[in-house]
């Protein structure tokens, strides 16, 4: 089973899911759902079948489950993909979020026909770009992948996104081009310094060159931009919160759990594998750029009122961390780093996807329209606060223990970077406490009658509780009246405010799931990262600093 092509096949499945998606006759559309929820389970079921044939133990090369085909020979080109520790774990949270996301999207275009096929082929279709992004060895086929990403996700944002999605779905593109276009310059630049042949391009061809300090300092500027614009890094992040509060919540799990990954997952497998130098040089600015995305972020998130911007600028802050581990470079900050990016991907999809099930209810992003649910929807308010201490890095749960090795690992090299980061904790309590305050506690809401003549909640602003915009008539004056004690001529079908169906507990549920799991044992996904993070510090020629606390030769204190 070694020679099995794995990889390929993890690409091929979703493919092939988007063309049937994409080609049923128009009396079948009615199962255009389950049909693309199936394809994105047996992806998962092979990716994990895959996982089992990795080896984190012995002497193995650095990519395993490895294909190498030549492409585009005259050019050095390959089809050449392969995983490490890193790239497995990034492609299996991939495929754990698509069909979660997949299925957390079911009525996201309740209408049926071709607007709802394209919307699921389009999902299937960017599943595919993931697996190829993480798992290509070549550096001209993982920008291929890395463009190829921009595509469906433009779509999924300018066709089936909120009022500004053409503006966001616009930005999104323009800066994601900018970057992919210097790094083009960079790939062709880096070939041209390469051993050439027909395999020019492979990563190990490529790793270990000797150029001038120029030449490495150049190149390493031209895919660090690409990836900071990605990763979203500050001053470079502006496009995120667009996207995200523009996009549809499982589209925006996408984007932001799995495809701002590329951006870190770059930074680590190209900017420190083959510029490790440059690297070096480079690393006080770096250092500098993240605490300052750390900080900046947090205090952002804090004034925000709609909640999708506000998880948006919420990954803002952990990515500027994910960026400050890469660059200390201890084994402790690289493995937190690593680690951090999958732990990110399952805190940032519940956030999203539960904020999804809040506003699917109640109509509005804004914070301000919310105040009570918990007395309405207590089981969405109870997940909505473990994913909300999982963003804030409870001990217990998934993001606490990565953070924390970031922090300690950073600390090794840059204590002040370090210091300055851990203030991110208590702004980190004070976005998601407020964020919960602010929507979940409090009197429940009254009762209005909307202008399409349906029933739904007021919003509670703090400001007398008056009802949210958009409210035409006040049904019930007392913030106290229950859905069960609206008369029954008064009852509109479909209107009263229900809990989480078995479908989202679902979603939820899974989610929280690995939450736990990974926060109470998290030693599996640290033995398959263990060996990236070996690879990267050999590849870099950085040791970890020598402990600071006085200790003699004989291992007595002095």
């Amino acid at each position: 089973m070694s020679d099995f092509p794995w990889l390929t096949t993890l690409g091929v499945i979703p493919l092939v899911g988007a063309a049937v998606v994409a080609l049923l006759p128009k009396g079948a559309t009615r199962n255009v759902r389950p049909i693309a929820l199936a394809f994105s389970l047996l992806t998962l079921v092979v990716g994990i079948v895959a996982a089992t044939q990795f080896k984190t133990s012995g002497d193995n090369p650095q990519f395993q489950l490895a294909e190498t085909h030549s492409w585009i020979p005259q050019f050095g080109v390959s089809y050449a993909v392969g995983v490490d520790g890193m790239a497995l774990s990034l492609i299996l949270m991939s495929l754990v979020l698509v069909p979660i996301s997949l299925l957390a999207a079911w009525n996201d275009i309740p209408e049926g026909g071709r607007r709802q096929q394209s919307y699921f082929a389009l999902l299937l279709v960017l599943e595919t770009f993931m697996v190829g992004v993480f798992a290509a060895t070549d550096v001209f086929l993982f920008y291929v992948f890395f463009e190829a990403m921009l595509i469906p996700v433009y779509f999924l944002i300018g066709m089936f996104g909120g009022p500004r999605r053409q503006y966001a779905a616009v930005k999104f593109l323009l800066f994601s081009l900018f970057g992919g276009l210097i790094m083009l310059v960079a790939v062709i630049a880096l070939y041209q310094q390469g051993p050439g042949g027909d395999h020019g391009f492979l990563v190990n061809s490529l790793t270990g060159l000797h150029m001038s300090e120029s030449t490495e300092r150049l190149l390493f500027v031209g895919f660090f931009i690409a990836f900071a614009i990605k990763a979203p890094m500050w001053p470079v992040h502006t496009w995120l919160p667009d996207a995200a509060s523009e996009a549809k919540p499982a589209v925006a799990v996408l984007l932001v759990g799995v495809l701002d990954k590329v951006g870190t997952f770059g930074m680590i497998r190209f900017c420190l594998q083959l510029f490790p130098d440059a690297s070096k040089w480079a690393t006080p600015v770096v250092i500098i750029l993240a605490v300052i995305s750390i900080i900046y972020a947090a205090i952002a998130a804090i004034g925000q009122n709609d909640m999708m911007r506000l998880i948006a600028y919420t990954s803002v802050s952990h990515f500027g961390l994910i960026v400050l581990g890469i660059f200390a470079v201890t084994q402790t900050s690289v493995i937190g780093s690593q680690l951090y990016m999958v732990n990110h991907g399952i805190t940032t999809a519940a956030l999203f996807l539960f904020a999804g099930f809040l506003i699917m209810r109640g109509k509005s992003k804004n914070i301000t329209d919310y105040g009570g649910w918990q007395r309405t929807t207590p089981v969405l308010a109870g997940v909505s606060l473990v994913a909300g201490l999982s963003a804030l890095s409870l001990p217990g749960l998934n993001s606490f223990i990565s953070e924390f090795l970031v922090l300690i690992g950073t600390f090794e090299r840059y204590p002040v970077a370090a210091g300055i980061s851990v203030v991110a904790v208590v702004l980190a309590a004070l976005y998601i406490l407020l964020m919960y305050k602010n929507i979940f506690t409090g009197p429940k809401q009254q009762l209005v009658a909307a202008p399409d003549g349906t029933l739904a909640m007021a919003g509670v602003n703090g400001q007398g509780g008056r009802p949210s915009t958009g409210v035409t008539k006040t049904l019930f004056d007392e913030p106290d009246t229950d859905i069960a004690d609206i008369p029954a001529e008064a009852k509109v079908r479909g209107s009263a405010i229900r809990d989480l169906d078995v479908r989202e507990k679902t979603v939820a549920g899974v989610l929280i799931a690995i939450m736990l799991f990974l926060g109470f044992f998290p030693k599996p996904a640290l033995d398959l990262l263990k060996p990236a993070v070996r690879d990267t510090l050999q590849h870099v020629n950085v040791h970890d600093p020598a402990p600071h606390a006085g200790v003699t030769t004989e291992g007595s204190s002095k």
